[in-house]
């Protein structure tokens, strides 16, 4: 791309305008900080839009919050995906934060001690950066499904809308986690749908049951302020789950559901033999459709700076890299909690961060923000 074409220079770009980028504009714009937020989709709320179309949120509407707007509709009730994409999009409506859609960041980069964050219209100039992309970014899918028979379906979970996008015959759906369990049974084609990978165990109670309701609020105490990085419990939970990454436990789907839907219950897929799908004791699944529900990987490829790592995961402290002064994250799973990537755990990670941007704006006299003006 050319970099020809130079933008005004501003305080702080967001890149990303799902949760944890509308959270950061809240406290961006209650500090009065110039700031623009880049989104690549046309529309606010559209990585919400387009999953599965049957998805709920876990918890209720009351836990689903951004700062400053209340997600609206029945607070005990599990939302849609629809209803949080078009709270999203109200919600930055509502502030009037500067979002521009449909704009692509190619690169993140330094020129001097700013920051260069070039794009498909353009480059602009920013004293800080708040990468707010999330973490979910490219789906984890194994170097042999390319030797998959061409006839074969194959879709990623955030590809996968409906059963009528599936062609006649078997399904295999690789991944027992939460994605693949709700899939599978969406698709539920008796003697016909296969879900394969480890027992990823079951949460107490179903996801927007009435006991499920009742122990929800502690059940949020503990994935807010227990487990943090603070804790040990917390450290060692977080551990658990990205090192190496694993499902957790089914929250909506109960396990005993899934035989009695007529779904098979297989080995994990290790490979491929004749063009088909090959579990882990040598069976060969002849089957019409794959459906990979095996999690995501990180991809910060496109930042062009120096930047520690651990698991694909940049590190970082509460979303601030001391090795980048001025460049931040936000939207992580265990940023700070367990909460750190849920749409309602992102506003107090978004309050440290947007406290730290502007303290560190701050002359040794502690005189108000400094900005970049044109």
């Amino acid at each position: 791309m050319s970099k020809a074409v130079k933008e005004a220079q501003i305080d702080t770009v967001v890149i990303g305008a799902g949760q944890a980028g509308l959270a950061a504009g809240y406290h961006l714009a209650r500090h009065r900080v110039p700031f623009t937020i880049f989104d690549k989709n046309e529309r606010v709320g559209d990585p919400w839009r387009t999953r599965w179309d049957s998805l709920r949120l876990f918890t209720p509407a009351r836990y689903n919050s951004l700062p400053g707007m209340r997600f609206p509709g029945p607070q005990s009730a599990n939302s849609t995906k629809d209803e949080v994409a078009d709270y999203m999009e109200g919600y930055a409506q509502h502030f009037e934060f500067p979002v521009r859609t449909a704009v692509t960041v190619e690169s993140l980069s330094k020129v001097g001690d700013r920051f260069e964050v070039a794009h498909d219209q353009g480059s602009m100039i920013a004293t800080n950066v708040i990468v707010a992309t999330g973490a979910y970014q490219r789906p984890r899918i194994p170097t042999f499904a390319s030797e998959l028979d061409p006839t074969i379906t194959q879709l990623s979970a955030n590809e996968y809308r409906n059963p009528s996008q599936l062609r006649d015959g078997g399904v295999l759906v690789v991944g027992a986690g939460n994605s693949g369990a709700e899939i599978a049974i969406d698709i539920a084609r008796p003697g016909q749908t296969f879900l394969s990978g480890p027992d990823t165990g079951q949460e107490p109670t179903r996801a927007g049951s009435r006991p499920d309701r009742l122990i929800t609020p502690i059940f949020w105490l503990l994935i807010t302020r227990v487990l943090t990085v603070n804790t040990f419990i917390g450290r060692k939970v977080r551990d658990q789950l990205f090192d190496p990454p694993r499902g957790i436990p089914l929250g909506r789907v109960r396990r005993k559901e899934i035989p009695a839907a007529g779904i098979e219950p297989v080995p994990r897929t290790i490979g491929v033999k004749d063009g088909m799908p090959v579990l882990e004791d040598g069976r060969v699944m002849v089957v019409s459709n794959v459906i990979w529900c095996t999690g995501y990987v990180p991809d910060f490829s496109w930042i062009q700076l120096p930047l520690p790592s651990k698991n694909g995961y940049p590190i970082q402290q509460r979303g601030i890299v001391e090795s980048q002064p001025g460049l931040y994250f936000l939207g992580l799973p265990f940023l700070y909690s367990l909460s750190s990537a849920l749409v309602g755990g992102v506003g107090r990670d978004a309050e440290h961060v947007v406290a730290h941007l502007i303290d560190r704006a701050r002359d040794p006299t502690g005189r108000t923000l400094q900005t970049l003006t044109g």
